[in-house]
């Protein structure tokens, strides 16, 4: 392991780093705080790779030791305590070089989730919410945070709309590549002569904005509306009208929020997330994509599906984008998403550079 070349160029890092901190000293600073706040979040960015990259490095070093004793001394417990740090130097090795795929400026952000099914009524509600646990799960397990910030349950089960925000360092940019739509065969427990039956649902993700990314919204163009919360969440919710939606005319975004127990509140929430709709609604726009924001203008149905989870006649979870597959359902179901998200984002950042080298 080398400091320098493939994808961990410290040198180069630390060459950037030492023109940021000479921006830092610039008298007129913070005259701009929104450019000194991103020029002090990148360079704690970097200051976070090389350190990163100092205790891998570090870590190699004890494992080539002890394996050196091992080969004088003998003895089993050396030998697999080497085995265990080397599995957990791999592990580490993989995570950082995921994230040098991330390198856009709101990868970094916390994630905001939608979960909509498709058309199906109750299957495809009953996916929906199948969905959200999983994606709780796959949070949970990383130590993000994760609150449902609006939920519509289904009449007989599942769901009918979720919204959730996951809290994490680099959380949007994991989750980014989950965006689409999810389809699901299996037999049906709805279904009581045990017929196998086809669901969708579709899942949008938006980077949750912060101060440093500007988004103008005029205060004429939204519209406005209160509504007693469907949810739990105490006397106090359910008997005044605290839920807040918010309709952004111009564009026809809608968002809502019940989570909290004051309007107040929820309305702050409801603006952040169409703060998140709108900033992906313009980076698509200069990126001249408009027909593929993250998946909203795919009718969730057949030859859409970005990924397809089969539990009859045979088990099998397979990405068509990657083509990477898994038999393990019930664990990916119970978050195990790591593999998927890995093969998507490196595959991306391959397609990048094939791109970029045109």
């Amino acid at each position: 392991m080398t400091p320098s070349g493939g994808i961990f160029d410290v040198p180069s890092q630390q060459e950037h780093l030492e023109k940021l901190a000479k921006k830092l000293l610039a008298e007129n600073l913070w005259d701009d705080p929104a450019n000194a706040q991103e020029i002090l979040k990148e360079k704690s960015g970097i200051d976070n790779s090389i350190e990163s990259f100092k205790s891998l490095e570090k870590q190699y070093e004890d494992l080539h030791i002890l394996l050196e004793l091992s080969e004088e001394e003998g003895g089993d417990s050396l030998l697999e305590d080497a085995a265990q740090g080397a599995e957990r130097l791999e592990l580490e090795l993989d995570d950082m070089e995921l994230k040098t795929t991330l390198s856009a400026r709101e990868d970094r952000n916390n994630a905001i989730m939608t979960i909509n099914p498709g058309a199906g009524g109750t299957e495809s509600q009953d996916w929906a919410q199948i969905l959200m646990r999983m994606y709780m799960r796959w949070a949970e397990q990383k130590g993000y945070k994760v609150e449902v910030v609006d939920l519509l349950p289904g009449e007989e089960a599942g769901i009918k709309s979720a919204t959730l925000t996951i809290s994490g360092q680099y959380a949007y940019g994991y989750l980014k590549g989950e965006a689409g739509v999810h389809r699901l065969v299996r037999i049906s427990p709805f279904d009581a002569n045990k017929r196998r039956h086809t669901s969708f649902a579709a899942i949008l993700v938006y980077p949750e904005i912060t101060d440093d990314i500007e988004i103008e919204i005029n205060e004429d163009d939204l519209r406005i509306d209160t509504y007693r919360a469907s949810g739990a969440g105490g006397q106090h919710v359910n008997k005044t009208d605290s839920a807040v939606r918010i309709t952004h005319n111009p564009t026809g975004i809608v968002v809502s929020c019940q989570n909290e127990r004051s309007q107040h509140k929820n309305k702050a929430v409801a603006m952040k997330l169409l703060k998140a709709r709108l900033f992906t609604l313009k980076k698509k726009e200069q990126d001249e994509k408009l027909d593929e924001i993250i998946g909203e203008k795919k009718e969730i149905a057949w030859g859409s599906q970005i990924r397809s989870y089969t539990l009859q006649p045979y088990q099998l979870i397979k990405d068509h984008r990657t083509g990477f597959e898994k038999g393990n359902v019930n664990a990916v179901l119970d978050g195990d998403l790591d593999d998927y998200i890995k093969e998507y984002l490196l595959m991306n950042k391959q397609n990048s550079g094939m791109q970029n080298g045109k």
